[in-house]
């Protein structure tokens, strides 16, 4: 069992907003993962309850989240800005429960792309690196890369967690677009992973095996920030 299982609220400012948080993992841990939640489900997903499990068997902690739009119950994701602010907020919320914790930010597809947009504009409160798990770099079937396009402001890591077989990036676009940031991101890919990271049964892969590659790529990559 994991000894931090606190329920929380971010106040976002704008828009004037309380949402729903969830930190879980060791007593002592040596990171935090601020992570955000997809476009259609929540942050108690399965999919962040194995990726916060197995992140806390390593020592690291997560710091969950609910946009406004999911905590109101709505189907349609706030405004871009709303939900940048509200990254913000969370990550500033993780400093200050665990003031002396490095912090992580990012998250699920959309989640992690509005991590990136807020850490754009301005640098993250605590936040040392990023880590993204599927980045959404375009609508299925409609490559482009301009969704990127906002990296170059980013200053910090950036870890790239990416399915070979996702439909929301494609490869080369996307190794197109890290290619100029350089040193600064690092792209894993998961042979097979579609963009929930599920792979063909004929893989002989098995969910539990897709998730020990995603969270010990994440913790071997924390543990190199420093």
């Amino acid at each position: 069992m994991t000894a931090l299982n606190e329920e929380l609220e971010v106040v976002v400012p704008d828009p004037q907003a309380r949402v729903s948080a969830l930190l879980t993992g060791p007593e002592a841990p040596r990171v935090v993962y601020v992570l955000a939640h997809g476009a259609g489900a929540g942050m108690r997903h399965p999919f962040l309850e194995a990726v916060a499990s197995g992140l806390a068997q390593r020592g690291i902690a997560t710091f969950r989240y609910q946009f406004p739009y999911m905590e109101r119950g709505a189907g349609r994701p706030d405004a871009p800005p709303a939900l940048a602010a509200t990254t913000r907020a969370a990550a500033g919320a993780a400093m200050v429960r665990l003031p002396n914790t490095p912090l992580i930010a990012g998250g699920k597809s959309l989640g992690g792309r509005m991590t990136s947009v807020a850490a754009a504009a301005a640098p993250l409160p605590g936040v040392r690196g990023l880590a993204f798990l599927g980045f959404p770099l375009h609508a299925p079937g409609r490559p482009a890369s301009s969704r990127a396009a906002h990296l170059a402001q980013v200053m910090v890591p950036m870890l790239f967690l990416q399915g070979t077989r996702d439909d929301f990036a494609d490869l080369e676009l996307l190794r197109g677009a890290l290619e100029p940031l350089g040193a600064r991101a690092t792209l894993h890919l998961v042979e097979g992973g579609d963009h929930s990271f599920n792979v063909l049964k004929r893989s002989g892969r098995t969910k539990a095996e897709v998730m020990e590659e995603l969270v010990s790529t994440l913790d071997l990559w924390a543990s190199g920030l420093g």
